[in-house]
């Protein structure tokens, strides 16, 4: 059992580069979104090369990241099956299913605009981009407090940090309306 550690480090190396990924993809789904409605030479421009950097990122770090962190975080609850007889790893577990989702719904956005196939706005994006911010909350505050109980008020604090971020949303989309390159 003395390897138990090496995997939990791994598992949490993988994490946090899972999240990066998930942190940086929909920015560049916003600047994808916004080269798509440049004029000519600029939007083949910036498309080809923010297509090239999504590409990257997606499938040489957040997707390699995702299946590793999900094997190590396995192989630790096959090593200590105690806990998932902990009601707050259940909640955990709950989050960790809507971070997989997060990721896959992700994945379509992913798919659709390496096509030029744009559907959302670059608004929708940034609001999209805040998504892994609510999971990775709600999951470092049930690992820290192990608690399903104080989950409770991790959970008043990601909505007090989602009205946070909605009101800094609008704020920056004023400015942005009054100065374009703000």
């Amino acid at each position: 059992m003395e390897y138990y550690n090496y995997i939990k480090s791994f598992h949490l190396i993988f994490v946090v580069t899972w999240f990066a990924g998930l942190f940086y993809i929909p920015r560049l789904f916003v600047y994808q979104i916004e080269a798509y409605y440049k004029p000519s030479p600029d939007k083949e421009i910036l498309g080809t090369q923010l297509k090239l950097m999504a590409k990257r990122l997606w499938n040489i770090i957040t997707w390699p990241s995702a299946i590793l962190a999900t094997t190590f975080a396995i192989w630790l609850l096959i090593l200590q099956p105690v806990w998932l007889e902990q009601p707050w790893m259940h909640v955990k577990l709950l989050f960790v299913l809507l971070l997989v989702l997060y990721h896959l719904k992700t994945h379509q956005f992913y798919k659709q605009l390496q096509k030029d196939d744009v559907r959302k706005s670059s608004n929708f994006m940034r609001l999209w981009n805040e998504g892994a911010t609510f999971i990775l909350f709600a999951v470092v505050f049930l690992v820290i407090l192990k608690s399903a109980i104080n989950w409770v008020f991790g959970v008043i604090g990601i909505f007090v940090l989602g009205v946070l971020l909605m009101l800094g949303f609008k704020i920056y989309k004023n400015i942005r309306g009054k100065n374009p390159n703000a």
